[in-house]
């Protein structure tokens, strides 16, 4: 993203915002290496406002990347294919940072060099207009907006996109503008249960789209946040003449500056220039490079080999979500030309082991695996230092309110884990010898701390099946309400910065659901009171406290996922690559600036 530029003077700043993160290093541990570390002062540090950009903050064409060239195209190696290509159903990371490239929205984040965010409009004039104290919100869209096949964009494509979002289909994606606009928890879906496919719309005193420029979202409560909702990936407009249903998730169609131009599951994927793209309506994104040509099936310790040794076709190289391999990472701190070509910084995701309540219902048996697993050994195939640090809570540091030093499991003062706590814990439980079906995916750091995860655990008594599954498929199968399985983990960072993005959708039962990021299916009547209770407070401060007294009842008396480690990131790419740098939105590589030198 762009530099701030004069244009923003008019920007408004919201004290309930999306948090940035500036560049921070990563560290192997030793004293040479510790002043390039990420920490936690950093990730708080980096926890800035959000301000809503105006017309003019986003009118494009975006400022230019200093010493940026046209031409060439980046070569990316991924481990595995991207999760979803339909924005409807992109949440896990990897789906949207290619939805920077290939999709676009109302709104999007732009980020200044210094790490700030501002909400700008994408195919929207601005971030947003709202009235009647944020329970309307309106947008107008942008001249010159098409699809890659040239058909324009109107109101009808954005009502569409929201309304499709109802369909029994689309069950991995966000769920908060349906549920502001038409209930909560799965309930919305009883207002469209067949999406639009049907003729039936949404009625206009919930979305209301009165021309062929302006859509006016009606809800029942304040959204504040909604500019900041709106610009996630899942929310990106699905053209209503393309709408393939379920196959647009194999076959998308391009708004942003990039369409895909061949694929082929499991192998390749080619992005070339989509000339429909005009850089005149947007303020955030570049079209430097022809294209990208990305190749699966290649594993973090081979894209770093490659690209550290900086030959032929990887200097033109990048990582998409790999990241350095831990075995080579100290290789390429100590090369300084090596290093110089790498993005670090602070990721706001915390892995945790969650238990499927409705199979380990006893939470003596919960405790005693949180205590037994050794986070500090989970970590070391994940990056070691440079790819975390153990966590003892579910709140990130990246996030407001976030209590260094929380620790009611000892995972901080314990790293190796207390196994004798967790034999006490199981034999009190009378389940000493306990089966538990432990799911992992199936990469190559996974299947390691599989190892690492399953020892710990027959160490402690239980005897451990363990179930490998396929990493493409990883958050639709463990988001089965009838999975199967008794622990499994997942990685879950905030979608802006509050722990609204947080609680609700991790823990609230009334979102239990296939596809649900509850993913240990927690539904306690307490949990869910509260989380209606708090999400009604606007005070920023004072819902933030809330959420933290919110936090560590589930932690405590429920413990519904054993924390393990807070993540850091730490990627290289090739000498001829230029424009790179970490960006807080995605969390890796911003590849909306990147280009060839030469």
């Amino acid at each position: 993203m762009n530099t701030a530029s004069s244009r923003r003077a008019r920007a408004i700043v919201v004290a309930l915002a999306a948090g940035s993160l500036a560049l921070a290093g990563c560290s192997s541990g030793s004293s040479s290496e510790k002043d390039k570390s990420s920490t936690q002062e950093d990730a708080k540090s980096q926890s800035e406002a959000v301000a809503l950009g105006d017309a003019a903050a986003s009118t494009g064409p975006a400022k230019e990347v200093p010493g940026a060239k046209p031409g060439g195209t980046i070569t990316v190696w991924q481990t595995d294919d991207f999760s979803h290509l339909d924005p409807g159903q992109s949440y896990v990371s990897d789906a949207t940072l290619l939805g920077r490239l290939i999709h676009r929205g109302l709104t999007q984040l732009e980020e200044d060099d210094n790490g700030a965010k501002t909400v700008v409009g994408d195919m929207a004039t601005d971030s947003g207009k709202s009235s009647d104290g944020g329970k309307t919100w309106t947008y107008t869209l942008k001249d010159g907006i098409k699809d890659e096949k040239g058909n324009a964009i109107t109101s009808k494509d954005v009502r569409h996109t929201v309304e499709r979002l109802y369909a029994p289909f689309i069950s991995d994606g966000p769920t908060y503008l349906q549920q502001w606009l038409s209930g909560a928890g799965t309930t919305y879906r009883k207002a469209l249960p067949d999406g639009p496919y049907k003729g039936k719309h949404l009625p206009d005193s919930v979305l209301e789209t009165p021309d062929e420029k302006t859509i006016v979202f009606h809800f029942k409560e304040p959204q504040p946040d909604l500019p900041q909702a709106l610009a996630m990936r899942g929310y990106s407009i699905v053209p209503e003449k393309a709408d393939t249903k379920e196959k647009y998730d194999t076959k998308p169609v391009a708004l942003g500056p990039y369409k895909i131009s061949e694929f082929k599951p499991g192998k390749v994927m080619k992005l070339v220039k989509n000339a429909n793209w005009d850089p005149k309506t947007d303020s955030v994104r570049h079209q430097y490079v022809d294209g990208f040509d990305i190749t699966y099936n290649v594993q973090d310790a081979e894209q770093t080999k490659r690209i550290l040794a900086d030959r032929e076709e990887a200097k033109n190289a990048v990582q998409f979500t790999g990241a350095v391999d831990i075995s080579q990472a100290k290789k390429v701190v100590n090369d300084k030309a090596a290093f110089a070509r790498t993005i670090r910084g602070y990721q706001p995701y915390v892995w945790q082991l969650n238990f499927n309540l409705d199979r380990i219902k006893d939470k003596k048996v919960r405790d005693a695996i949180t205590y037994a697993l050794p986070s500090i050994q989970i970590i070391r195939p994940d990056g070691g230092t440079y790819g975390g640090e153990p966590a003892g809570g579910l709140l990130a540091p990246t996030l407001p309110g976030y209590e260094k030093g929380y620790d009611p499991y000892g995972k901080l003062k314990k790293p190796n884990g207390d196994p004798e706590k967790a034999k006490k814990l199981l034999k009190e439980a009378g389940k000493e010898g306990m089966k538990l079906v432990y799911a992992y995916a199936n990469t190559e750091i996974r299947q390691q701390q599989a190892v690492i995860i399953a020892n710990a655990l027959e160490k402690a008594g239980f005897d451990v099946q363990k179930k490998d599954i396929d990493n493409a498929t990883w958050y639709e199968q463990v988001g089965k309400v009838k999975n199967g399985l008794d622990i499994y983990m997942t990685g879950w960072g905030q979608d802006w910065s509050s722990a609204s993005t947080v609680i609700p959708p991790s823990f609230d039962g009334s979102q239990i659901q296939d596809g649900s990021a509850n993913y240990a299916h927690l539904n306690d009547k307490h949990v869910n009171s509260e989380i209606s209770r708090i999400a009604k407070i606007t005070d920023p401060a004072k819902a933030t406290a809330e959420w933290v007294k919110l936090h560590k009842y589930i932690v405590e008396e429920i413990n519904p996922a054993a924390p393990m480690y807070f993540t850091k990131q730490f990627q290289i790419y090739g000498s001829n690559v230029g424009g790179a740098r970490y960006n807080a939105d995605t969390s890796y590589i911003d590849v909306t600036r990147l280009y060839l030198k030469k």
